[in-house]
């Protein structure tokens, strides 16, 4: 047996089914379980069309669904891991089927002052609005 990091299979489920806060954390989809867990319990995660609890399972084929941050993340799963892995393995445990996130809002620099040069008077607030566009 080798010394190092594990290898995907060690990391694989024999039972055939893993909790889906726990999956969407191994697979990177999430930064942390409790926060996976969060957004299944406010209703940000689906599995398979149907809101998902924390403790639901999930198997290989299931569509997951997860919304964040303004944009809907959809993946397929490939295959259960019960271990957080490195973003390179987590890519083969899914397939993902996500549509382009947005495109950033262009955000006009607000008027930079100088370091040190005191709270703008009533003329540059005024000025900053008016490059802010209000």
């Amino acid at each position: 047996m080798s010394v190092g990091s594990p290898r995907l299979t060690d990391m694989e489920t024999e039972g055939g089914a893993v909790r889906i806060d726990a999956w969407i954390w191994s697979v990177r989809l999430s930064k942390t379980r409790s926060a996976a867990a969060a957004a299944c319990r406010a209703g940000h995660v689906r599995l398979n069309d149907e809101r998902a609890k924390p403790a639901q399972t999930v198997r290989p084929g299931d569509e997951v669904r997860v919304r964040q941050e303004g944009w809907e993340r959809v993946v397929v799963v490939k295959r259960l891991i019960r271990k957080r892995v490195g973003a390179p393995v987590a890519v083969e445990c899914y397939e993902d089927n996500s549509p382009p996130p947005p495109p950033r809002e262009a955000v006009a620099p607000a008027g930079v002052r100088d370091r040190g040069a005191g709270r703008p008077t009533k003329r540059d607030r005024r000025e900053m609005e008016q490059l802010r566009g209000h």
